[in-house]
């Protein structure tokens, strides 16, 4: 149990009767009690005492995702970070030191495209930096003004800066119990330290290498993108069947492609190997439509014979399995699209002459021009045999972009991550096996990623907002940089920006000359950076005694579709680094979808705010309908499912009413009263199921249990026992009830807590000391500690419940007074179930004014009730 500094036990009772508001509200519970526990810091991480690796079995630790401050939250985010808190909560309460930090996602393509629309301007390194640059007074996202990196970067710290504000008070209404005060940023100087120090470790040790090699490149952002990254779309095209000619006499062959605009890029044609059409074309030679280039014909088993005519083009590059030939094949790089998405404007070397004029017809033209003239070129020569035919085809896009990406050659750094490298891929599928997965079956995505990989981790990106690679190149006699010979920073002078720092032994006169240097200019990727936060939040050699206490961490909760970005990579830099898992579990949640099962996005205007919810409902109505979404499942939303949880929390509030409004009972009052020993016993098993479920990661079969109990409680047993709790059986049966009341309240609302923050620990303010979230987790101990008189079936409650309702449905089916009296009853059911019903007579006759004659009539079935009420009165 945990302490108050003056020693207190934070969950004992106040002196005096509880102080109850005659009015209970749930009305501002949020803003009352999120600045009392900042200012009481109730979920500050402190660190406990003793040798810190002893320690670290006392230490819950989360990895917390950092939401992207450059967009904006949906209700889908507010259940993902719920659920973390709903374990966060729970493990304090177990006596956990949980270290639940923090932080924000702002650097990236992200920011910088909010940056761009919201103060209309763009990035131009060729401009000078303008020390009283002012952004328009009125911003045109579509005529964008060109500033400075070093104004722009300005900007971007700016703007994510009042972003974060926002993201934190939403935060913070919520309910979420994080460390506040251990805020971090991923562009913070920390954090550029942490990445940039692990990067010249990984290039140390040759895990990270500067290669030249065909990318993934978004024409709109201009920048290269990893294969984590890339998402299928369905995309409009046209299959063109088109004629290449075999060298040797023959007639034509035919290709079907989507993209014409890549003939001049062809390098060869390829078909099955068993394809007995082409076999005989196989070493031979044919030429291309229009441009006339001799091209080689070869076989690979990835062509497919029955998709077009089973013979295509390997262009580089198309796409992917264009790559794939081009190695295995080792054909010659013929690229013609440039990185702003243009055909070049230079006609290439291979073309020959005769056919310059048909390329300058193409020469600059984006690929969707280039393609509609490719095409009359093609009908002119005679080669384009019939109209195209409308499809459509999948085509690959960054995740963020709107149009296909292409593939062009450029020189990026990688880190090996398994996608070429058998025994690494081995390693990451072993580290898979040693995680535990909350679903278990969220693993095989795990898997089917890793074994899936077909390239390295591509992690720069030529982007302005983001952490700087700690490289400069040094420049030959003619200023050309020297890639092969990178000159790396030094630990200690990190964090470092290259285009502003200098290269040791060199001075900023020898930048951009012969015989000088260059910075490299490109940023990490953005998962460069976060795949390294728990090393950035547990103080990698920065503070090795809060390491040795939080690393590795205990808990990575995401959800399901950055498994193959966020959560893979962490592994890798883990492994790396490490040499170990950075967390022991990784806790999956699913989407929440629109109430059609689709996914909640800006683009399809189906987003549920956040902020709307949480003013109309209030945060336990929003954390009660988070709380029913499972682990690793995705859930529909219905606004109308938040009443739910506000009723809850509403009864929550006037049952504590009703169970403290009988002053301070005796503590040592006996609780002998049957329905009040079957409550108990009800309770006991509860808090097992509930505490079972929690330590399976299951906050939803927590909830299950724990409302059930709840709304039993409420329903039944406080409408069965209050004439009794006001005295009208004498005073030793209206102290049970008493006892009874506050023993059940005390342990529901603990059990409650960590789903609805708020109104438990206003509750809990009108009769204990402290915060209800820093008080003990309850256990079947301290029911069983309980002075009781005896013992009771649970299932008596049931018994009661059937009662109940037989006696209310008479009387309202009769459309009368609740205190109508009943001339007779009879109850009619196993003779076990009528020995229950019998020890709870007088509560019974209380309760339902049974006035008259009760009868009980052993049977086979359930148990059943005849009610005969009086003549009913007014």
């Amino acid at each position: 149990m945990t302490t108050t500094d003056s020693g207190t036990r934070p969950d004992a009772p106040l002196p005096g009767a509880p102080v109850v508001p005659d009015r209970p509200a749930l009305e501002g519970l949020e803003s009352v009690w999120r600045e009392r526990w900042e200012n009481d810091q109730t979920y500050a991480f402190v660190r406990p005492e003793g040798d810190p690796a002893a320690a670290r079995a006392s230490v819950f630790s989360i990895d917390t995702p950092p939401p992207t401050v450059s967009g904006s939250l949906h209700v889908g985010h507010v259940f993902s970070y719920t659920h973390t808190d709903l374990i966060a909560r729970y493990q304090r309460m177990r006596g956990k030191h949980v270290f639940y930090p923090i932080g924000w996602d702002d650097n990236g393509l992200p920011t910088e495209r909010r940056v761009q629309n919201f103060y209309g301007v763009r990035c131009d390194p060729s401009v000078p930096y303008d020390p009283d640059f002012t952004p328009p007074a009125k911003p045109d996202p579509k005529r964008q003004v060109p500033i400075s990196r070093r104004n722009f970067v300005a900007l971007c710290h700016e703007l994510t800066s009042v972003d974060e504000k926002a993201f934190e008070d939403l935060w913070r209404t919520v309910g979420l119990s994080v460390n506040w005060r251990g805020l971090y940023t991923t562009i913070s100087d920390d954090s550029q330290t942490v990445a940039q120090k692990a990067f010249l470790r990984n290039a140390a040790r040759g895990e990270a290498y500067l290669s030249e090699a065909p990318t993934m490149w978004d024409v709109t952002f201009q920048t290269a993108v990893a294969q984590a990254e890339l998402e299928a779309r369905d995309y409009p095209g046209a299959y063109h069947r088109v004629a290449f000619h075999p060298t040797a006499a023959g007639d034509p062959v035919y290709i079907e492609t989507t993209r014409p605009e890549l003939i001049a890029a062809c390098v060869a044609l390829i078909a099955h190997p068993d394809d007995e059409r082409y076999q005989p074309l196989f070493g031979t030679t044919v030429t291309s439509p229009v441009f006339g280039v001799e091209l080689p014909v070869h076989p690979h088993p990835a062509a497919e014979p029955d998709k077009g005519s089973g013979l295509v083009m390997c262009c580089t590059f198309g796409d992917l399995t264009d790559v794939t030939w081009w190695r295995e094949l080792q054909l010659p790089a013929r690229v013609i699209i440039g990185r702003d998405g243009r055909i070049l404007r230079d006609t290439p070397d291979w073309i020959p002459s005769g056919a310059t004029g048909a390329y300058d017809q193409l020469a600059g033209k984006t690929t969707f021009s280039a393609r509609e003239a490719m095409v009359a070129l093609l009908r002119e020569s005679g080669d384009l045999d019939g109209d195209p035919k409308p499809t459509q085809r999948m085509a690959n896009f960054y995740e963020k972009g709107d149009k296909p990406l292409e593939i062009v050659s450029t020189r990026q750094w990688y880190i090996r991550n398994g996608g070429r490298d058998e025994d690494l891929r081995r390693q990451m599928l072993a580290k898979g096996d040693e995680l535990a997965w909350v679903p278990q079956h969220m693993k095989y995505r795990y898997d089917n990623w890793v074994s899936g990989l077909n390239g390295d981790w591509l992690i720069s990106r030529q982007r302005f907002f983001g952490v700087p690679f700690p490289v400069w190149y040094p420049l030959d006699a003619n200023g050309e940089p020297r890639h092969d010979s990178p000159i790396f920073a030094a630990e200690d002078s990190l964090p470092v920006d290259p285009s502003s720092d200098c290269p040791p032994g060199f001075d900023e006169q020898q930048r951009g000359v012969p015989g000088g240097f260059v910075g490299d200019p490109d940023v990490m990727d953005t998962w460069a950076i976060s795949s390294l936060t728990p090393q950035i939040v547990c103080g990698w050699e920065r503070d090795d005694e809060l390491f040795a206490m939080t690393f590795p961490m205990d808990l990575a909760p995401q959800s399901h579709d950055i498994i193959r970005t966020w959560l893979f990579s962490r592994v890798v830099r883990a492994w790396f680094e490490n040499g170990s898992l950075p967390w022991a579990r990784a806790s999956i949640s699913g989407f929440v979808m629109d109430p059609d099962r689709k996914k909640m996005s800006k683009s399809k205007g189906n987003v549920v705010v956040p902020t709307d919810v949480l003013e109309t409902y209030g945060a336990d109505a929003v954390r009660w309908r988070a709380a029913r979404a499972r682990p690793g499942l995705d859930s529909p939303f219905d606004e109308k499912e938040m009443k739910v949880g506000r009723r809850l929390a509403l009864k929550v509030l006037n049952a504590s009413k009703f169970a403290l409004g009988y002053g301070t009972p005796d503590p040592d009052a006996p609780i002998t009263e049957a329905a009040d020993l079957a409550l108990l016993a009800q309770l006991r098993r509860v808090v097992v199921e509930a505490t079972e479920a929690f330590d399976r990661f299951d906050y939803t079969g927590a909830l299950d249990a724990t409302e059930r109990f709840f709304w039993q409680f409420c329903d039944d047993y406080l409408e069965l026992v209050k004439e009794r709790a006001y005295g009208s059986m004498g005073a030793g049966p209206a102290a049970s009830a008493h006892a009874t009341l506050r023993l059940a309240l005390d342990v529901v609302l603990r059990l409650l807590a960590p789903i609805m923050p708020f109104v438990t620990e206003e509750v809990w303010s009108w009769w204990k000391t402290g915060s209800i979230h820093t008080a003990s987790w309850p256990t079947e101990a301290e029911i069983d500690a309980a002075p009781t008189a005896g013992s009771a079936d649970p299932l008596l409650l049931d018994d009661v419940a059937t009662a109940l309702i037989a006696i209310r449905g008479a009387k309202s089916k009769q459309k009368v007074s609740m205190k109508t009296e009943v001339e007779r009853i009879e109850f009619s059911g196993p003779g076990e179930a009528l020995e229950r019903l019998r020890l709870v007579e007088a509560d019974l006759r209380a309760v339902g004014r049974l006035t008259g004659e009760v009868l009980w009539a052993e049977s086979d079935t359930p148990v059943t009730v005849e009610v005969e009420l009086a003549e009913a009165t007014a």
